[in-house]
């Protein structure tokens, strides 16, 4: 194939930027017209259907991505060759380079960063998309969203394994044929022979129908085209993390989390969800289960919902506030008392004994509440978990000196385990003692509160992997969300799941549950371990703690009696929480927490870990020779904090742009 191209002098074949069909840049064969040209090149491919509209060398093309190419000669494209074929099959000087653009099916080329091969180029006869798209969805785009899925391409050292675990997933929507696969997976500068040996590996395993990931993936893809949506190499994924809750999932809710749902925009229910986890646990807090590691837990929540002003975080006080219903009607009578008795403190006489404290149990607190008065607060819980909601994340922290900040951290990380907690005070006007801590909460912030309130001073202390995060859409030129109304009976039925919450007590045994989230965990493990990826291997671990208290509120809401077993969508339910739970996490957190980790290497371990890479260096590196020693261990981001300091100690000095040289020997 590649001959054939160099033969017919195409320098450059890509797909059109509306993907509707292909272009070809070729040298026009000398005493042919532009129009003779495209019409014999035509002939050559076999009668293709060529764009006749293209006559004159002043049209303009758009540039295109890398990833649309299919062939690429770019020694020849960009330096006149020295003979081009004509029709009889000898060669003379070629005029300037034609782009012909063929007309076709939708598709789009396979992703072949460093190699474009003839494997990668479709024929041009009939449409090439059935070989290159699967139910209209380019493969070139369900394979870019599997690599953002599954830890980014791959890296120095992973790479057949990595493409062999593609193939292993692809090869479902491409009906296990091995010359499918061949068209369409990434090279990543692989040869013929070594892709065929990956792709007969990988279709020799039995066959497994397509898998939980995948269909997520080709489920995405639909929604993008369906919305029209513009791929952005930069995206984030949010759509991706918001898609976990699927439609049939969402029929499965339980009573209450299916009515929360009632009139809220499809791209607000994660967040939604995520806003009552916290109450919903809050009422159940007579209930006991057992984790996977054998201890008895409570179900201690806290979650944050970011988004940018103006980005309809209000929905999920909507929501929040019909489910507190009930504690604030309770609460109203406790404060009423609560107020009286320090009247009647306030009015009595000097003489006068002090009427005694009623201690009322009060439990919804302002997230401002100081420490003292939330100690007390515990102090009268009567075993029973306080709640609080916050609508500005920013106004807690200005609020909280601090000393005060600090002690809130303490009481949130003390609070998920049920925890002690406690201060002394040598003074009748501070509440002093050691309490249990119950304590759960929601709060809406921006990302920039997030920011300021998770600092690298603190991101290692251990709350950021305790919070259950949910990301608003993004609110960017978007067109406004259309929201419904809860019915009366919707709101009921919240009630009724409230009481239900409310009716248990003791321990409930999740067996089924337990086992889903311990295989979870251990697959996050294995992940995390390959990829040497101390981010994802740090949030695992309480992602799943949060996704399996989840699942018991689902279970408890679900089940009709004691005894019932855990259902199969009780166990969905878990597991997408606990998957969104430490995406999440990672997006919010683990860029900072990575930093960390590097910081702490090098200040810690100057002379141990990256200084035997120092010492593996060539005398003259550049980054790809650092990338590859530290084999996926660090971001890009900090890989270029290990040379600045390397830099500031004065170990290296910088050549240009690409390639620094070391000073010392150590």
């Amino acid at each position: 194939m590649i001959a054939e191209l160099k033969r017919l002098g195409i320098y450059l074949v890509h797909v059109t930027p509306s993907t509707e069909g292909f272009r070809l840049f070729f040298a026009v064969p000398h005493g042919m017209t532009l129009e003779e040209a495209q019409r014999w090149m035509s002939q050559q491919l076999g009668d293709a259907d060529y764009d006749g509209c293209v006559k004159d060398l002043a049209r303009c093309s758009f540039v295109v991505p890398r990833d649309y190419l299919l062939y690429l000669d770019e020694e020849n494209l960009f330096k006149a060759p020295l003979a081009s074929p004509l029709k009889g099959g000898r060669t003379e000087a070629p005029q300037a380079p034609l782009a012909s653009p063929l007309k076709g099916g939708r598709t789009e080329a396979p992703q072949a960063p460093q190699a474009f091969s003839p494997s990668g180029l479709p024929p041009f006869r009939g449409d090439a998309r059935g070989a290159l798209s699967f139910k209209g969805i380019p493969y070139a785009s369900i394979i870019r969203e599997w690599f953002v899925r599954n830890g980014g391409e791959p890296q120095e050292g992973e790479r057949n394994v990595k493409l062999h675990k593609l193939a292993v997933n692809l090869r479902a929507i491409c009906d296990n044929k091995r010359e499918v696969l061949m068209q369409v997976m990434p090279r990543f500068g692989l040869s013929d022979q070594e892709l065929r040996s990956i792709v007969d590996s990988a279709c020799k395993e039995e066959p497994k129908g397509v898998s939980k990931v995948m269909q997520q993936i080709v489920d995405h893809e639909e929604r993008r085209m369906r919305n029209d949506e513009s791929w952005d190499e930069s995206e984030t994924s949010e759509e991706t993390r918001s898609s976990l809750l699927n439609a049939s999932l969402k029929k499965a809710l339980p009573i209450g989390l299916r009515e929360s749902l009632k009139g809220v925009p499809e791209s607000m229910h994660m967040p939604v969800l995520c806003s009552v986890m916290p109450i919903a646990a809050a009422y159940a807090d007579q209930v006991e289960v057992e984790y996977c590691d054998g201890n008895r837990q409570r179900l201690g929540l806290m979650s944050i919902i970011r988004g940018e002003q103006a980005s309809g975080k209000s929905v999920c006080k909507n929501v929040v506030d019909v489910w507190k219903r009930q504690l604030d009607e309770e609460d109203a009578l406790a404060r009423k008392r609560e107020e009286e008795w320090k009247e009647r403190k306030k009015s009595r006489k000097a003489n006068e004994k002090a009427p005694e404290d009623p201690k009322v149990l009060i439990r919804m607190v302002p997230v401002t509440v100081s420490c003292s008065t939330l100690l007390k607060r515990f102090k009268n819980s009567n075993g029973h978990t306080l709640y609080s909601f916050g609508e500005e994340l920013d106004t807690l922290r200005k609020t909280n000196g601090a000393g005060s900040w600090s002690s809130k951290y303490d009481i949130y990380r003390v609070a998920f385990d049920n925890g002690e907690w406690g201060q002394d005070y040598n003074s009748d006007q501070a509440e002093s003692g050691v309490v249990k801590v119950a304590y759960n909460w929601t709060m809406l912030g921006t990302d920039g509160a997030m920011k300021k309130c998770f600092k690298s001073d603190n991101i290692e202390n251990g709350l950021s992997s305790r919070i259950l995060v949910a990301e608003m859409p993004d609110a960017s030129f978007a067109k406004m969300p259309k929201f419904g109304r809860r019915s009366a009976d919707d709101e009921a039925r919240i009630q009724e799941a409230v009481t239900r919450l409310r009716s248990y007590s003791g321990f409930v045994d999740t067996p089924r549950l337990r086992k889903a989230i311990e295989t979870w965990v251990e697959q996050k493990r294995v992940e995390a371990a390959k990829d040497i990826d101390r981010v994802k291997d740090t949030y695992r671990k309480r992602a799943a703690v949060i996704g399996f208290r989840c699942g018991v509120i689902h279970h408890l809401l679900e089940q009709e009696h004691e005894s019932a077993r855990e259902s199969k969508r009780c166990l969905d339910f878990a597991l997408m929480m606990a998957e969104y739970c430490l995406q999440q996490q990672i997006s919010a957190f683990g860029e900072a927490l990575q930093n960390e980790y590097v910081s702490a290497q090098g200040e810690c371990q100057r002379y141990g870990a990256n200084h035997s890479v120092f010492d593996q260096l060539p005398p003259t590196f550049m980054m790809d020779d650092l990338r590859a020693k530290k084999r996926g261990f660090c971001t890009d981001q900090s890989l270029r904090s290990i040379v600045s300091r390397w830099r500031r100690d004065g170990w290296i000095e910088k050549i240009d742009s690409k390639h620094w040289k070391k000073n010392v020997t150590l």
